[in-house]
């Protein structure tokens, strides 16, 4: 890997100004720099066009989405974004349609996707606290994990043929904040997944 396309998705609120997203996507480009990636950068306060988005999918060896679980998904701004870049890559940019075709009805639903070999991680921001995932005795999420509330996210960049690396979650982020604790994570989980490029 070489090339990190990192995309903030944080959509601002009164009661939440996304203070800690910035800057987890800012040490996120800090330790890509450092270690030797290239990167870009886009952020839902962006002026975004379709067109260079799905360029910078395609130039990318790697996506890192940084966003805030927001209702048990992503903010309203970024699913506006998949809306349009997502649909618009589907021309074979992205994905070749959904993957079937009527010569070949072997070929299942997505798999038509045009990024083999780019990976993708999810840095995710939650109120929740840890503790109410994994467990079959919480009953709200009832034993599942960040992973499966998440299970859409991986679905659409797999529908692109991207390949997951490990996600990356800070919790209770509103309620009962450990920052100094998280960005000593982040920073160990950056440097396991993305290590220094050599040459």
């Amino acid at each position: 890997m070489k090339n990190v396309f990192v995309i903030n998705a944080h959509e601002e609120y009164e009661f939440a100004k996304g203070e800690l997203n910035r800057t987890l996507t800012a040490m996120a480009i800090e330790h890509l720099q450092a270690a030797g990636y290239e990167t870009r950068l886009t952020t839902m306060k962006d002026a975004w066009e379709v067109d260079p988005e799905i360029e910078n999918h395609q130039w990318a060896d790697a996506v890192l989405l940084q966003t805030p679980v927001n209702w048990m998904g992503v903010p309203w701004s970024f699913k506006k974004y998949m809306d349009y870049v997502y649909s618009f890559g589907m021309d074979g940019r992205l994905c070749d349609g959904d993957g079937r075709t009527r010569e070949d009805p072997s070929k299942q639903y997505g798999s038509g996707g045009t990024l083999t070999g780019t990976k993708y991680m999810l840095s995710l921001t939650f109120n929740a606290p840890l503790d109410s995932f994994n467990d079959a005795s919480q009953e709200f999420f009832g034993g599942k994990s960040p992973d499966d509330l998440l299970w859409p996210m991986h679905l659409n960049f797999k529908f692109f043929g991207m390949d997951p690396l490990p996600t990356f979650s800070c919790h209770d982020v509103m309620k009962n904040p450990d920052v100094e604790s998280d960005f000593t994570r982040y920073r160990a989980h950056l440097a396991e997944h993305f290590p220094k490029v050599s040459g």
